[in-house]
């Protein structure tokens, strides 16, 4: 039996097409901000793939000017991003890494979880929609459905026993079509939250990694090669204090 839509919408009543409107509204919605979405993660992506390589060759070149000038150029990756935030707080003592201290390390490192703390809530963006769509539409698409079915059993017990089931099929089916337009309107959402949810996970993870990396190297570059001993009596004097809660004598 062929579905002509445009019958269906023509014989409804005003309720059920307030319900259709109302899920077409919230499909457009969840559509759109996962196109959005889908296009930040994947420029993101593309850019740190380009960008990563060529970092990293700047600092195994110990030439950090140019590692500085990559992150500043590269803004749409996140991993230059989060990067570009540690450089920034060392950039004006990286000409002598002699003056750089523990204190300096401390700052960098919490210009990184600033800067990805910024990063993952623009990533998250957009999730809470697709979650309440996700949610929402099939129960939007149901309430449709259920006002549906009571007015075709009103129109059957208006119309006595000659209606029976053949009178009221067609208000059923009729009815019937918001839960599945509810559906149609909710998996698509449901899928972009989660496959979202995951990709910022792992996001996450690549921020993460390559500052850690980066704040291991600016250790130990300073310490292996400039100032080690100003700089290694402030560091453990801190981990002295974060591991124990008190300076030994």
């Amino acid at each position: 039996m062929n579905t002509d839509l445009l019958h269906l919408w023509e014989q409804a009543g005003g309720f059920a097409k307030f319900i259709v409107i109302t899920l077409a509204i919230m499909s457009v919605w969840s559509l759109t901000v996962t196109l959005q979405k889908l296009i930040k993660v994947k420029k993101s992506e593309k850019e740190t793939r380009k960008f990563a390589p060529q970092f990293s060759r700047a600092i195994q070149e110990e030439n950090l000017d140019q590692a500085i000038a990559l992150a500043e150029k590269n803004k749409v990756s996140h991993v230059a991003r989060v990067l570009g935030g540690a450089l920034s707080e060392v950039k004006p003592l990286l000409r002598d890494r002699a003056t750089i201290t523990a204190a300096d390390i401390n700052s960098a490192e919490r210009a990184v979880e600033r800067q990805m703390m910024i990063m993952l809530a623009e990533f998250k963006r957009g999730s809470g929609i697709l979650a309440t769509v996700g949610s929402t539409a099939p129960f939007v698409g149901l309430l449709g459905t259920t006002m549906g079915i009571v007015n075709a059993f009103q129109a059957m017990s208006a119309g006595g026993a000659s209606g029976g089931l053949a009178g009221i099929g067609a208000g059923i089916a009729e009815a019937l079509i918001t839960t599945a337009f509810g559906l149609l309107v909710a998996i698509p959402a449901v899928w972009a939250y989660n496959y979202f949810t995951t990709k910022v996970e792992n996001l996450s993870v690549e921020m993460t990694y390559t500052s850690k990396e980066l704040i291991d190297y600016l250790i130990k570059s300073v310490g292996s090669e400039f100032g080690r001993s100003i700089f290694t009596k402030e560091f453990q004097a801190q981990k002295a204090v974060s591991g124990s809660g008190h300076i030994h004598s």
